[in-house]
């Protein structure tokens, strides 16, 4: 008897975070940084096919780490903002608790 393997991905595929026109410029300006540093060879020409084809990944694969570094960022300061402001608030409801009452 042959034992089956189930083959799982070793990662889940990431999701999508560059779409339309984004996208599209990806893929243009990766083609064309390619064929430019195809074409200027040399170290600067390697340079600019190693960019070009990072632009063609996130244009073909739809997904950029570094968005995706930058959004989660963003989203971590925004947590970090309202904490802030939630603690603001409290901070003033027990200084209005704590004040001494007008009596009359």
């Amino acid at each position: 008897m042959s034992e089956r393997k189930s083959t799982a991905p070793l990662q889940d595929a990431p999701a999508q975070n560059v779409q339309g026109w984004e996208r599209i410029g990806s893929l243009a300006g990766g083609v064309m940084m390619v064929g430019k540093g195809l074409r200027r060879g040399g170290v600067f020409g390697l340079v600019q096919v190693a960019l070009g084809g990072v632009a063609l990944a996130r244009g073909i694969t739809g997904h950029s780490s570094a968005k995706s570094f930058l959004e989660k960022s963003r989203q971590d300061m925004d947590s970090v903002r309202l904490r802030i402001a939630r603690a603001g608030a409290q901070s003033n409801d027990l200084k209005a608790d704590q004040s001494p009452k007008a009596e009359g």
